[in-house]
């Protein structure tokens, strides 16, 4: 049985990639800041929780001791005054890149699509600062960088279900940006062949088997409820003045970054090694279905 740490397990795609290693009879150790019931009932593997703080060089440790691969699966979406995007993204992943290599694990960092050193996003920043400080520090890691994720509970489908029920629905500029939403499960699948196959030193780009417009995506989710409201389009300028006043909410519905992101095409790059290259066929969000779980 292979021990894998997995950093991040307890969020949204590292419960999917959990239950997949644990299946795949792997003893997986669950690195997070809470404690959670993360047990695989009735699967070859294990689930051990282990209680994390990533920004401590101890903690860290303890987690990778006996693992043969690990994952970094954490992510942060909304900078808080005691958490910013720096530490988790760039301070964090150095720190698990660098005790893995000094150990000789393999390491898979998750990333994500469109990363940019020179992005008005402070998050996107952070994401590609963390990729270079990772690379610099294991050679022999592999980055994945999934487009938006989808599956069950997931907040991006849930977002255009909720806009499906007002009467006039607003679009980020046009609604012209390409997404590539990719099923959560399927990024799994992709993170445990890499592991199980001891790919080393390459980047993966995942996205689903096709483009969509926003607006296509908006006017699924509609058709998937039963409704034809008018889409008004809104200027990005005006979504990111609206962002900046949410913001300051405790949990913002909307931040800055997210609307930049929006701001620009989020898919798989020529060239870029994909499901394909894995063997996996990814599931479409629209064919999929936005009426409901996926």
């Amino acid at each position: 049985m292979t021990r894998i740490t997995v950093f991040g397990g307890t969020g949204f795609l590292g419960r999917h990639l959990v239950d997949r290693l644990a299946w795949g009879g792997h003893e997986v150790i669950v690195a997070a800041r809470h404690d959670r019931d993360v047990s695989v009932p009735d699967a070859p593997g294990t689930a051990i929780m282990r209680r994390t703080d990533v920004r401590d060089d101890a903690d860290v440790a303890a987690a990778l001791a006996g693992a043969t691969a690990t994952v970094n699966a954490i992510s942060l979406y909304v900078e808080r005054r005691d958490l910013r995007f720096e530490e988790i993204h760039v301070d964090a992943a150095t720190r698990v890149a660098r005790q893995a290599a000094d150990a000789g694990i393999g390491l898979v960092h998750v990333s994500g699509l469109g990363t940019e050193v020179d992005s008005d996003s402070a998050y996107v920043r952070a994401r590609a600062a963390g990729e270079r400080a990772v690379r610099q520090t294991h050679p022999d890691a592999v980055v994945v960088r999934p487009s938006v994720l989808f599956g069950p509970n997931d907040a991006f489908s849930s977002s255009l279900r909720m806009l499906a029920r007002l009467p006039v629905v607003p679009l980020f500029g046009h609604g012209e940006t390409r997404l590539q939403p990719v099923h959560v499960g399927d990024v799994a699948e992709a993170v445990a062949r890499l592991l199980e196959r001891g790919i080393a030193n390459a980047t993966y780009e995942l996205g689903g088997p096709g483009a969509h417009r926003y607006r296509d995506l908006v006017e699924a989710a509609l058709t998937a409820a039963g409704r034809h409201p008018p889409l008004v389009p809104v200027p990005f300028p005006l979504w990111r003045g609206l962002s900046a006043v949410l913001t300051a909410l405790p949990s913002p519905p909307l931040t800055r970054d997210q609307v930049i992101l929006l701001e620009k095409d989020n898919v798989v790059g020529d060239g870029a090694n994909t499901f394909a290259t894995l063997g996996i066929e990814p599931r479409d969000l629209v064919r999929n279905g936005l009426g409901g779980q996926h």
